[in-house]
């Protein structure tokens, strides 16, 4: 339950302000459906987590539990720093005009998540938990719970929302868990 605890909240908060975030404004604003678009961002999430989730499994197999912690813990370190970095998006390339909005939101949220904050920290967490399918469950629904109000809620959404506050809050939450994770490894160290 941890890991998908864990997961589910590290990528519904790094999530906000992102520039998949926005990407979801975007498309919400573009196609008026929202209903196709939720389902393009959990699809689309789906196969870019599993594959990092994969990846980061296979990676913290080779590391022993004290330098997985600290592994861990440093890139959450990271990830606070980068929450501090306000993303913004091309408004060309994010309103794709020919797709339909379930494929136009799949192929744009698939290309926007590789390497992005979210996607190397679902490789952080999937190391540190062994269980692949509970950290892709939470950091897909993690994404879901940052993107869903956008999507449904539109430009009203994001106008209202002091997000310089929530990215210094996010980032805060980000150096704490890092803090706790490099404390772990000490401890087994």
């Amino acid at each position: 339950m941890e890991a998908f605890l864990v997961s589910l909240s590290t990528v519904a908060i790094a999530e906000i302000g992102d520039r998949t975030q926005l990407l979801a404004l975007v498309l919400a604003a573009h196609y008026r459906r929202p209903w196709p678009i939720i389902a393009g961002i959990v699809c689309a999430t789906l196969v870019n987590h599993a594959v990092a989730g994969f990846i980061g499994e296979r990676l913290g197999s080779f590391l022993t539990p004290a330098r997985l912690d600290a592994v861990v813990g440093v890139s959450l370190i990271g990830m606070a720093l980068w929450t501090l970095k306000p993303d913004k998006i091309d408004e060309e390339g994010a309103e794709p005009r020919r797709a339909s909005a379930f494929i136009a939101t799949c192929i744009a949220f698939f290309v926007a998540e590789i390497g992005d904050k979210t996607q190397i920290a679902t490789m952080a967490l999937a190391a540190a938990y062994s269980n692949l399918a509970t950290v892709v469950a939470g950091t897909t629904l993690g994404m879901l719970a940052a993107n869903a109000p956008v999507v449904f809620l539109g430009s009203a959404f994001s106008a209202r929302l002091p997000l310089k506050a929530i990215r210094i809050g996010a980032s805060l939450l980000f150096l704490a868990l890092g803090a706790v994770f490099i404390w772990r490894a000490v401890e087994r160290g």
